[in-house]
């Protein structure tokens, strides 16, 4: 029997369709018609026949099979939702259920924002999988390597862009350089003076730059761009921390806060280099497989 495809497979399966298609300048992606054009001509007795909005007080999207026995299946996602990054996520991350697990799942899917914000394996591994998948089915990472080399100096407006030529939101796009560049950086996503969860580079990750689960919640610092909103302009601020603030070496702050999410995203620029260690050992970590919940303590 043939091995099941990985979400990376899958991704780049439909990705190489889609270049011999439209070329690799396609994007963003119509993911509504892919869903059913690719499931019709892949899998007829099966495809996914719907994709729509629909007002969900409980849920952000949602893989369904149809009912009263018909073939195929729906995507439906809430359209409350007022970021269109936050939706086109969520249609492939359902997109991604549907080809990974829905022999598995046959009832199907209901996601929340949880599920689809956060990359690790958390709340699962099939919600892993779907986000993995929808990261790269999005956001290819040969292109996003072209338009932010993986040693390039970044900032919060180079990012954006990448935002906008996906249609993902800020976070996706930050994850994304996360997981390919050569430089030391930490994304921390707060809210109400605490850390929900956080996210470092490999690069910061093997210097000891990171937040680690541990004995209770980490306080965002009171030099922080979050916890002082009167420096942000037009909900942003860059700041330079010196040793001390965030960790026990200098930090350029780069901060938004994401009104659709009702969190702040402060991503923490650290100079190249690697320096004293923290004074833990390093950790095995799969590449995705490094957010941080809450519940964490600095290490320092």
């Amino acid at each position: 029997m043939t091995a099941p495809f990985s979400p990376e497979r899958w991704a780049f399966e439909i990705t190489h369709v889609l270049n011999a298609a439209f070329g690799a300048d396609r994007f963003p992606i119509d993911i509504p018609m892919i869903a059913r054009e690719y499931s019709k001509q892949r899998f007829p007795e099966d495809p996914i026949v719907s994709v729509q909005g629909d007002r969900l007080p409980t849920f952000d999207g949602a893989l369904y099979k149809a009912k009263d026995g018909r073939k195929g299946w729906g995507i439906i996602y809430n359209n409350d939702i007022a970021s269109k990054g936050r939706i086109n996520f969520t249609l492939a991350h359902e997109f991604g259920h549907y080809l990974l697990h829905r022999i598995a799942y046959p009832q199907g899917f209901q996601c929340g924002q949880q599920q689809i914000v956060r990359w690790d394996s958390e709340y699962g591994q099939v919600e892993h999988q779907a986000n993995v998948f929808a990261a790269n089915f999005l956001m290819p990472l040969d292109d996003f390597r072209r338009q932010i080399p993986e040693g390039a100096k970044v900032d919060i407006e180079m990012l954006r862009a990448c935002a906008e030529r996906y249609n993902v939101s800020l976070i996706a796009a930050v994850l994304r350089w996360l997981g390919y560049t050569r430089k030391r950086a930490i994304l921390v996503v707060s809210r109400d003076g605490y850390i929900l969860w956080a996210r470092s580079s490999d690069a910061a990750w093997r210097s000891g730059a990171y937040f680690k689960t541990s004995a209770g919640p980490i306080e965002i610092p009171a030099a922080a761009l979050p916890s002082r909103p009167e420096l942000l302009v037009d909900g942003r601020g860059s700041i330079k921390h010196p040793h001390g603030v965030w960790l026990r070496e200098p930090v350029r702050e780069m901060t938004v806060f994401a009104e659709y999410y009702d969190f702040s995203l402060s991503l923490l620029l650290l100079e190249d280099g690697r320096p004293v260690s923290y004074g833990e050992a390093e950790p095995e970590l799969d590449t995705y497989d490094k957010f941080v919940p809450a519940a964490r303590r600095r290490e320092w």
